[in-house]
């Protein structure tokens, strides 16, 4: 396993564990199905973290969001994007903990990652013997347009060429 976040390779400070499990972890990783035993049996010095699917409804998540430190979201191959969609939901919905995109994800998807709101992405062994964290690194910053609406602050292609269509065909122009 190899995590990742903007400065490089990090620290794993999560323990998966089922939801009984959680003993005196500090930073107790479930799956979802585990969660409800999980946050009853959390102390209160203990954080909480859940590993959910990429089809999980952003509303099934969201009455956990203060309890919860991490949401980590499941991609079971790095062509499903709706990983990239749930994290900008959750964004948007006010989700403030830290976001782990999991899965074979590659580096080119890094800049998306980041946009959508993730912190952090933990590659399987598999992803993580192919691609070291500094290929991740220079894989970072590369995309400068983006067909995509909010990845970037001055608007997407789309965005920019329309507007450039408006200024040519404006009577001032």
């Amino acid at each position: 396993m190899l995590l990742i976040d903007r400065e490089g390779s990090a620290t794993e400070a999560w323990t998966r564990a089922d939801g009984a499990a959680i003993g005196n972890l500090s930073h107790a990783l479930v799956g979802w199905d585990a969660l409800p035993e999980a946050l009853d049996q959390k102390s209160s010095d203990q954080k909480i973290g859940v590993l959910v699917p990429n089809s999980l409804p952003s509303e099934a998540l969201k009455p956990f969001f203060d309890q919860l430190a991490l949401v980590a979201i499941g991609f079971p191959a790095f062509a499903d994007g709706r990983g990239f969609s749930l994290a900008k939901v959750l964004r948007r919905e006010g989700f403030r903990g830290t976001l782990r995109a999991s899965g074979p994800l590659i580096p080119d998807q890094f800049d998306y990652a980041i946009a959508c709101g993730f912190d952090e992405i933990e590659l399987p062994e598999a992803s993580a013997s192919r691609q070291s964290a500094l290929q991740w690194q220079q894989a970072r910053g590369r995309l400068s347009r983006t067909y995509q609406r909010g990845y970037t602050r001055d608007g997407n292609i789309l965005d920019r060429r329309r507007l450039a269509r408006a200024a040519a065909n404006s009577p001032a122009g």
